[in-house]
């Protein structure tokens, strides 16, 4: 047992934990862990960003792409709120992350005090937990405490304040040896599984939709064997991406508003939809009341509140996903349906993903980095219309290969979100895709990225209108382009070159590869602005509130 200031313990917790990387902005109130981590640089890597929201957004990116739990800082006030919009990005997409923040003085707490703001109070809606530290001898059980609630069961994130006086206060500490964290089984009936074994096996058209829960429980090899066993067709939400490889004969592709035709018309057929870590987003399921009408369906989550929540369902198995699927890969009867797998197979190629390929598009550009990465990069991404490009024409191979805001739809996550997952990934290529509206929100990241020599490769899709925007107003609004056009003398090269990037542009897609293959060369960030037409949409689409099976793409509105 030795005595430690209350900085110093802070410290000691993340070492416990095996915090390696820490993404943060210091100020005031937080100086003294600041001047603590100084002191410790040779443990503990200080990302320090251009924005306390890169910070966040740094800290889910890199345990996105870990596993582990992601640690930002900031100081109190507006550098605990800017962090706000990260935390509640990571909540709704069920990362986990802890946030550290400091706040004034416990005597100075509800006095108005400078650069004071109840940050435990703000982000309880977007936490699993919030604390405020106010006595040291509670520290270290409390960051204990976050880290445990950060990983266990449903991941999320949490946010330890400490008030100023108890980081410089002193109290005892001895160290611990963090405990393991236990997949969720408690909750698993077997009667429940017994009935549902007995669904799988009756069922003559089963589909598997595959959500991020898939992702998180790293379950991709028992759903895969499970769709194996019973040979039926998988679709994914964008947060499953990668539970199944995109390749496979069996993968009809996403789901939902822009889902393809092949998942969408496919599941309307089905008898039976197993859902994996899945939680019904009104983007998935379009008109709730009339999703997947024909099929039993059968719910696996780990989270009991998702439960009938957004679509009543027939059976459901609470606990974590890869040990229910484990239990029912065992159980269930291996059988072959031909008939079905030739229905999936006619659909996929009735309606196959197509585009323009006689001028610079998305999809043409996602289809590339594709090509030049060998499928093996990892994808992130801001949110628009090129989201849901690297989400239909990138095929994913693995899980936690995508990374993008799905719940929460942030636009300006990907750039922190890729300095995270590069520096957690350091051997792997890395690539962040944005449109211009995103990349103009957080784009001084690309002076952290220079500063620390990250090489990230940043694209972006650049239209100069908001894509997504634009679409739903030419579709829905009768071409009232309220506030979308974008097209003014911003320079997207000259300002990355500024802030110590490479930059360049492209106009044809000759032009990108040869951009691209520069930058996977570069060791340096690389930006490259593709400059595409304004009116390029993504098909297929859903109109909001419609049953998923009314799905149209282009030509369907000129018949």
């Amino acid at each position: 047992m030795k005595q430690l200031t209350g900085s110093e313990i802070v410290i000691e917790c993340l070492k416990e934990q095996g915090v390696d990387t820490v993404f943060g902005y210091p100020g005031g109130c937080i100086l003294n862990i600041y001047d603590e981590l100084y002191k410790h640089q040779g443990e503990i890597k200080h990302i320090l960003t251009s924005h306390e929201q890169g910070a966040a957004h740094a800290a889910d990116g890199y345990a996105r792409a870990t596993g582990k739990v992601g640690v930002c800082m900031a100081t109190s006030g507006p550098g605990a709120t800017n962090l706000v919009t990260g935390i509640a990005t990571a909540y709704m997409d069920s990362v986990p992350v802890v946030a550290i923040t400091a706040n004034v003085g416990v005597t100075l707490l509800g006095k108005d005090s400078f650069q004071e703001v109840d940050i435990a109070g703000v982000v309880m809606p977007i936490t699993k937990h919030s604390f405020i530290v106010k006595n040291v001898h509670e520290l270290a059980d409390t960051i204990r405490r976050a880290f445990i609630i950060a990983k266990t069961g449903r991941p999320g994130p949490v946010l330890v304040d400490i008030t100023k006086d108890v980081t410089a206060n002193v109290a005892d500490f001895e160290s611990m040896t963090p405990p393991e964290i236990p997949r969720i089984t408690k909750t698993i009936e077997e009667e429940t599984v017994e009935r549902v074994v007995k669904l799988i096996n009756k069922a003559k058209r089963p589909f598997i939709l595959a959500g991020g829960g898939v992702v998180i429980a790293d379950a991709e090899q028992e759903l895969r064997a499970l769709a194996e066993k019973i040979d039926a067709a998988v679709c994914d939400t964008l947060m499953g991406k990668g539970a199944i490889e995109g390749t496979a004969e069996r993968y009809t592709g996403m789901i939902g508003m822009h889902g393809t035709k092949a998942s969408n018309f496919g599941l309307a057929e089905a008898d039976l939809l197993i859902v994996a870590g899945a939680r019904f987003s009104d983007r998935v399921v379009g008109n709730a009341s009339q999703f997947a009408h024909e099929a039993k369906i059968i719910h696996i989550d780990v989270d009991q509140a998702e439960i009938n929540k957004n679509v009543e369902v027939d059976e459901y198995i609470i606990g974590d996903a890869r040990v229910i699927l484990k239990d029912l890969l065992d159980r269930v009867e291996e059988s072959k349906k031909p008939e079905w797998m030739a229905e999936i197979q006619s659909l996929k190629s009735k309606y196959p993903m197509t585009y323009d390929k006689g001028i610079l598009t998305g999809p043409q550009v996602i289809e590339k980095i594709y090509e030049l990465t060998n499928g093996d990069a990892t994808v992130v991404t801001e949110v628009g219309q090129h989201q849901m490009w690297a989400a239909q024409f990138y095929q994913y191979k693995k899980p936690h290969q995508l990374l993008t805001s799905g719940g929460l739809g942030t636009m300006g996550y990907g750039l922190g979100a890729s300095l995270g997952a590069k520096l957690a990934r350091p051997d792997e290529t890395v690539v962040n895709i944005a449109g211009d509206g995103c990349f103009r929100m957080n784009m001084n990241e690309i002076a952290t990225a220079a500063r620390y020599n990250i090489p990230i490769i940043q694209v972006v899709i650049n239209n100069h209108v908001l894509g997504m925007v634009r679409q739903w107003q030419t579709l829905f609004y009768d071409k009232r382009y309220s506030n979308t056009i974008l097209n003014d003398s911003v320079d997207f090269v000259k300002l990355s070159e500024a802030m110590g990037a490479e930059a360049y542009r492209a106009t044809t897609i000759e032009e990108f590869e040869t951009a691209f293959r520069k930058a996977q060369q570069a060791g340096r960030p690389v930006v490259i602005d593709c400059i595409i037409n304004e009116d390029d949409k993504v098909w297929p689409m859903v109109a909001p509130g419609k049953p998923i099976e009314t799905c149209f793409s282009a030509e369907d509105l000129e018949k």
